[in-house]
């Protein structure tokens, strides 16, 4: 064992040569060799006559170990020692068992671990390196991940910017096309309103001739119904006379009678009623071509929303 260090020479004379960890409660034997409490009660078991000494096979007729009190206050003090030259060191961590500091890495477990733990059970079989050159080498395999992610990453921020871009592009012409549609239904609103104000002026206009015409009627036949009313009051009063006075001026009432006949009133003209005619015309045709209007505009747009876009610009 020429070639170990000081540390490792120390950690062989302070370990059990059965679990080669540090002594936990170390005794001493028979023939002065020292172990652990445990690991020499468990070699022995309880039903051999003869106890041999694990290390030089020197053997003894009795179960007998002391404890090693002085042994167990050196491996205190080795311990305090290996944890604060490792601090010392740099301050890098120190395993949490053994107070050594983590030199080397054990790749089944994938943990760092210190010179006592390769020596233990638990890695002797394992395949250890120095902790640098393992760190290394994940550092090399992280780099590696890590640029890949860097360049997913580059890669993704390219399409959230182009997305963003074709976005406010669609954004502009969605707005565009928003100014026109109402600009259009503005217009087609003001004709529509135009239109309605030219035919319901040209309705009021035969409207108030018609009324005019009937205000007419009304005022002649009522001043004539009035004036018959007084004639067939006063025919009334005459045959209630006596005879004498009834058949005074006869021939003059009888006239006055037959004055009494009315002309029928004027009815609606010719012109008027083709007028009315003609409105009712028109509201038909209006009504007839709003609804074709209103097909072939659903049409329409059902036929532009329906065709196939070029594929280079349809969609971001």
């Amino acid at each position: 064992m020429a070639g170990e260090s000081k540390a490792e020479s120390l950690w062989h004379e302070l370990s059990c040569p059965i679990c080669l960890e540090y002594f936990q409660e170390p005794v001493s034997i028979h023939c002065g060799h020292n172990f652990c409490r445990d690991c020499i009660s468990q070699c022995w078991g309880e039903s051999e006559p003869n106890f041999s000494c694990p290390q030089c096979r020197e053997t003894a007729q009795q179960r007998n170990f002391r404890p090693s009190r002085e042994l167990a206050r050196v491996i205190e003090i080795a311990r305090g020692l290996s944890f604060q030259a490792a601090k010392g060191s740099g301050g890098e961590r120190v395993c949490e068992r053994h107070q050594e500091a983590l030199k080397l890495f054990c790749e089944e477990d994938e943990t760092p671990i210190c010179l006592v733990c390769d020596k233990s059970k638990a890695h002797r079989s394992h395949t250890v390196v120095p902790i640098e050159e393992a760190a290394q080498e994940y550092k090399e395999q992280v780099q590696t991940r890590l640029q890949a992610l860097k360049e997913e990453r580059e890669k993704l921020l390219g399409w959230k910017l182009t997305g963003e871009k074709r976005s406010s592009e669609y954004l502009g012409k969605t707005d565009a096309e928003r100014e026109k549609i109402v600009s259009q239904f503005k217009q087609l609103h003001q004709f529509l309103e135009e239109e309605e104000r030219l035919l319901l002026a040209r309705l009021g206009e035969l409207e108030k001739e018609i009324v005019k015409l009937q205000d007419e009627n009304i005022t002649k036949l009522s001043a004539e119904i009035s004036r018959l009313s007084e004639l067939i009051s006063e025919m009334e009063g005459k045959c209630q006379q006596p005879a004498s006075e009834f058949l005074q001026d006869i021939r003059s009432t009888l006239s006055r009678c037959e004055q009494g006949k009315f002309q029928q009133p004027v009815e609606i003209s010719p012109d008027l009623a083709k007028r009315l005619g003609d409105f009712t015309q028109e509201n038909i045709v209006v009504k007839e071509t709003l609804k074709k209007f209103q097909d072939a505009l659903v049409f329409k747009l059902q036929t532009a929303t329906n065709v196939t876009l070029d594929p280079d610009t349809a969609h971001p």
